[in-house]
This record gives structure tokens, C-alpha cells and sequence, in this order.
């Protein structure tokens, strides 16, 4: 106000996708999608979707319910699945109820999670070993990767 210094004005903000490029969009918790989804980005999902999901990660609140199939490169389930389910990467957290098949690359379940169907591994991918993974037999290629969180 009594400075003899010019206030500079504020530099303009630049135009375009300053973040990487990576976007995603939130289907909220008062929600109903009835109709497949198809993102070809990321996926947060709070409300219910009636059919099937196809994206590039999927991340599932615990409200979440969701009836039919989901095909994502990664997903992260909280809520409630009536359908199968293929990813690359699959986290299954304990607040997950999950009725359908499940084939993946990589799988964490946590302790407390609800699975009903056949777990198998996508014959077509090769995961990378993880520490602490459980193998049932000899450790080969060919042997799922599974790890069990605490």
C-alpha cells in the first residue's frame, strides 16, 4: 500500500496437462452405472455398477458394489464383486466380498477377504518374482505368484 515497489502481477498458469499422463475418474458413492464401463485411464468406483468394467487401473471403495466382469491392468477391491475378475496385478482387501472367477498375474489377498470361485493364473503373462511370495511346489515360471498380506 506505502511501498514504492511495483507489485508484479501473477504469473499466468500454463495451459494443458501439467501432470503426467495419467487421469482418472470417480463414479461417487450416489452412483448407479447400469451399462458396461470403458476407461481407458483409471477408475475409482464408490458407487454400483450393473455390468461389466473395462479399464486401465481400477481402484474399488469399500461401499462399492459392482455385477459383472472387471478387466483392468491393476486392480485394488474393497467392496463387493458378483462376477469375474482378470487383472495383472490384484490386490483383494479383507473388506472385499468377491463371487466369480479370478485370474491374474500377481495377487494379494488380506486376511479376512471373501472369495468364492477358482483363483488361476493368466496364461499369457509372466509376473515378475515378489518377495515374499508362497509358491506351492517346484519354483518355476509356470507356478503363480501369490503373496499373503498380514
Amino acid at each position: 500500500m506505502f511501498s514504492k515497489q511495483e507489485k508484479q502481477a501473477p504469473s499466468p498458469r500454463p495451459t494443458g496437462n501439467t501432470m503426467a499422463s495419467s487421469s482418472f475418474s470417480v463414479l461417487g458413492s450416489d452412483i448407479k452405472v447400469t451399462g458396461n464401463i470403458h476407461a481407458s485411464e483409471d477408475l475409482h468406483i464408490d458407487g454400483s455398477v450393473d455390468g461389466d468394467i473395462h479399464c486401465g487401473s481400477l481402484v474399488q471403495g469399500e461401499s462399492s458394489t459392482v455385477n459383472g466382469a472387471i478387466e483392468a491392468e491393476s486392480a485394488r477391491l474393497a467392496g463387493t464383486v458378483d462376477g469375474s475378475i482378470t487383472a495383472k496385478t490384484l490386490v483383494i482387501l479383507k473388506s472385499a466380498r468377491i463371487t466369480g472367477d479370478v485370474h491374474y498375474d500377481t495377487l494379494t489377498i488380506e486376511q479376512g477377504a471373501n472369495v468364492e470361485g477358482k483363483f488361476a493364473r493368466r496364461a499369457h503373462g509372466s509376473a515378475p518374482a515378489m518377495n515374499g511370495a508362497v509358491s506351492t511346489g517346484a519354483d518355476t515360471d509356470n507356478e503363480p505368484k501369490l503373496s499373503l498380506a498380514n
